[in-house]
């Protein structure tokens, strides 16, 4: 007899699946027979938040879904932060968890890690979620949720087992097939679009997260109409630092708007045009762009926020390849560069007038990023962060996130940073965390080692939430709860295993990635943010 737990692990390698980040727990042995002698790597995190936070960032890195195992009841309450995250930047990432056996969950009756409804609480935070009441209903589930995960938005998908199915006889069950194409935009509407780009004298691009897989065609395309391309934060490195054409300012940002607002044609690839990239402080709508044209794998977005004259629906990359091939007239010269390189100048001035701290944040990370072109920057809800989103380029797509967007969670940044450098474990990864948000998912350090990661740990240490402190000043409140003390970092990493280095200087900070970078290993670097010069 093979068990449905065996077929699932079978099925999830037979989908390409190469990596499962779980925690084994009594509740869901099953999901783990047979997974020890296949082609898929398990990757065991200290939390169940800790495991949807890999899967994102090794979602982010490989391009495909990061993959959980959780328990019934506490497993899946716990992962459900990271969900929020990966729903809220279109991650895609596939929590499986066991549930208590049919008839047991949500019986009212007390039974070990029973929720009244397991399966409600999950569909809050994912695009599909299914409970597979029979063997049978497996394969199905399988195959609609890397269906999703291949032609429409990627968001999280959740899949509950219960206890009794997942022991039972799958003997004879098919492997789901293939994923479908995504959807194409039709020739009608790629001429249209085309034509409205073809006439257009101050053509302005709006690049996000949906386009990182596609950053060769949007910077043909962006040299072809001679059109400045505003990355957002999930959309940075799109186009690298220094091309002229480049614009990786936030779009919250008033000469950035400006610019936008000035444009007499406006293509949006893979972006909401949603608020924490567009309206950052919340001062007022993003207005909608003239002769705006969208592209959008998910349908329901083409028309959200911002309302086209034409939407694209279909994948990024081959829906622009489609517009190149369309009738865009000859390539222009004119002054996109000269716009471009007018709006980044503007944009660092409007940055320094909300807190010249900014701008050195800004800078710092372009030393991380020069000192270090090949690494890959994973940052929390931390100050850093926050500068870098609104004026960090990044050195090559992808390289560049963070959860200070969508969602907004603390903690992420350490267990994304792990995943990532799965997904990609040649390049290096700097991962930048606050003192505070450090400790949110601190007991994640074990997994660096167990993994062989190439890691480096920067911790921006202002004694607390010095963010939150900032802004209730700001306010007018007086400030209470934010002056949290952390612990000694350098007996944190010493407790790990991992070098430490305290670092006050900005020459000491290149000597130290210079040497994390010379070579695999996994360092804790510590900047005192008031100490720092």
């Amino acid at each position: 007899m093979k068990k449905l737990g065996l077929y699932l692990v079978e099925a999830l390698a037979a989908q390409g699946v190469r990596h499962v980040f779980g925690i084994p727990g009594v509740h869901n042995l099953e999901l783990y027979r047979g997974l020890a002698k296949g082609p898929i790597r398990h990757v065991t995190g200290r939390h169940e938040q800790g495991l949807g936070f890999m899967a994102d960032g090794y979602a982010r890195l490989s391009g495909r879904p990061g993959v959980c195992f959780t328990i019934t009841g506490p497993g899946l309450t716990n992962i459900t932060t990271a969900m929020g995250q990966a729903y809220g930047d279109s991650i895609p990432i596939l929590v499986i968890s066991s549930e208590n056996r049919r008839g047991e969950g949500g019986s009212g009756r007390g039974f070990l890690h029973e929720l009244p409804n397991q399966h409600a609480l999950a569909s809050g935070v994912a695009s599909a979620s299914f409970s597979v009441m029979s063997p049978e209903a497996l394969p199905a589930a399988l195959a609609q949720a890397f269906a999703i995960f291949a032609s429409a938005r990627p968001r999280p998908v959740y899949i509950e087992i219960p206890l009794d199915v997942l022991a039972a006889d799958a003997t004879g069950l098919p492997l789901p097939g293939a994923a479908p194409a995504p959807p194409r935009a039709t020739a009608a509407l790629i001429a249209d679009a085309a034509a409205r780009l073809r006439a257009a004298k101050r053509p302005v691009l709006l690049a996000g997260g949906g386009a990182i897989r596609a950053a060769a065609e949007l910077k043909r395309l962006a040299e072809r109409l001679d059109a400045p391309v505003v990355m957002t934060t999930n959309g940075r490195g799109l186009l690298p630092s220094g091309h002229p054409l480049a614009v990786p300012m936030s779009p919250s940002l008033t000469p950035v708007r400006a610019l936008v607002g000035a444009a007499d044609a406006v293509l949006a690839v893979g972006t909401e045009i949603g608020p924490t990239d567009y309206d950052m402080y919340a001062q007022s709508d993003f207005p909608n762009p003239p002769q705006l044209i969208r592209i959008d794998i998910d349908a329901a977005q083409l028309n959200r926020s911002a309302t086209p004259v034409v939407g694209l629906l279909g994948d990024a990359a081959e829906t622009l390849a489609a517009l190149e091939l369309a009738d865009l007239g000859p390539p222009r010269r004119a002054d996109g560069a000269a716009r471009a390189g007018a709006t980044r100048t503007a944009a660092l001035k409007s940055i320094a007038a909300i807190s010249p701290a900014l701008l050195e944040y800004i800078g710092l990370l372009d030393l991380v990023r020069d000192t270090l072109p090949a690494a890959v920057l994973v940052g929390d809800s931390t100050q850093l962060v926050y500068g870098g989103n609104l004026g960090f380029n990044a050195a090559t797509p992808g390289s560049w996130f963070n959860s200070a967007t969508g969602y907004g969670t603390l903690g992420y940044a350490l267990p994304a940073s792990t995943g990532a450098g799965l997904a990609a474990p040649e390049r290096p990864v700097v991962c930048l965390v606050g003192d505070g948000g450090l400790q949110f998912s601190m007991s994640e350090l074990a997994v660096l080692g167990a993994v062989d990661a190439w890691s480096a740990i920067v911790i921006w240490n202002n004694h607390g939430y010095g963010e939150i402190r900032t802004s209730m000043i700001a306010v007018g409140i007086e400030p209470e709860g934010v002056d949290v003390q952390p612990p000694d970092f350098s007996y944190v990493a010493k407790a790990y295993g991992y070098p430490y280095r305290k670092i006050a200087t900005r020459s000491a900070l290149v000597a130290a990635l210079k040497d994390f970078g010379s070579r695999r290993q996994i360092v804790v670097l510590e900047i005192a943010a008031a100490d720092f010069a």
